[in-house]
């Protein structure tokens, strides 16, 4: 009895669809279909923007303990750290409204080397610039931090919007998400053209991951009221001049989630 055997099933080699390679024994199909547009208009400055909700995310840098919590770092250093918690709700409505629409949310926070193998003298100078204070991945005595060390509780994000089993996590060792780490190729493979981009703080990690995601291609737009810092309000308002002039755009929580329909 003759028994024909059953062509093997195409294979997906890719992140998602539109992405991916359809692979069987003979052939390899690359021509990756676009999914469905899903156009956002949203009320920004220093102009209006239309973005596909399909190639967006929400990339959210450095809501960690050390930054924002007492107990943490900065609050060791006699900083107050309530600024830093400003964004936690509006980061929170847009983080559930993200989800909700099946839109990635990135998670983009310090964890660097307990033995700093990967770390130069500047970085370490930029958190200790006397030499003496503990530095970082040093205990902070009096806390439960190791400074923005990997595994550390001052590493971990915020209680209230520690991310999500169906987030994306990266570690990064340098104040821009895109230095020294897999953000850029995460990306890229999940199809992101256009950043929605908040955390803290503001004129440091946030503003360097804009400019640097910005130097690479995306679209770039911070979430004003989903982004702080603990300096001087002079930094903000710089920040936001050059992102409107050079970088990008800025907009609000609310006109994000107007345009997702969420209010």
């Amino acid at each position: 009895m003759n028994v024909t055997a059953k062509p093997a099933a195409p294979v997906v080699m890719g992140t998602s669809p539109d992405q991916a390679w359809i692979v069987t024994p003979g052939t390899v199909d690359m021509t990756r279909p676009a999914p469905p547009l899903r156009p956002l208009a949203i009320a920004a400055e220093p102009q209006n923007i239309t973005v596909d909700a399909g190639k967006s995310a929400l990339l959210i840098v450095d809501m960690q303990n050390d930054f924002c919590t007492k107990g943490g770092w900065l609050d060791s250093r006699g900083i107050d750290v309530s600024p830093n918690r400003k964004p936690i709700k509006p980061l929170t409505a847009l983080i559930e409204a993200f989800r909700a629409q099946d839109i990635p949310v990135v998670w983009v926070n310090w964890g660097v080397r307990k033995d700093l193998l990967n770390i130069y003298p500047s970085l370490r100078h930029a958190h200790n610039p006397r030499g003496d204070e503990p530095g970082i991945a040093q205990p902070v005595p009096g806390t439960r931090s190791e400074v923005i060390a990997a595994g550390s509780w001052g590493a971990e994000v915020v209680d209230e919007i520690n991310p999500g089993s169906g987030d994306v996590q990266i570690i990064k060792h340098r104040f821009s998400a895109f230095w020294d780490t897999e953000t850029d190729a995460v990306l890229r493979n999940m199809g992101i053209k256009t950043l929605f981009i908040g955390g803290v703080n503001m004129d440091q990690c946030v503003m360097t991951t804009l400019e640097d995601a910005s130097f690479l291609g995306y679209d770039t737009i911070l979430i004003e009221d989903g982004t702080a810092t603990t300096s001087p309000d002079y930094c903000v308002q710089a920040v936001l001049y050059n992102v409107k002039l050079l970088f990008g755009f800025v907009t609000q929580s609310a006109a994000i989630l107007k345009a997702l329909g969420t209010r």
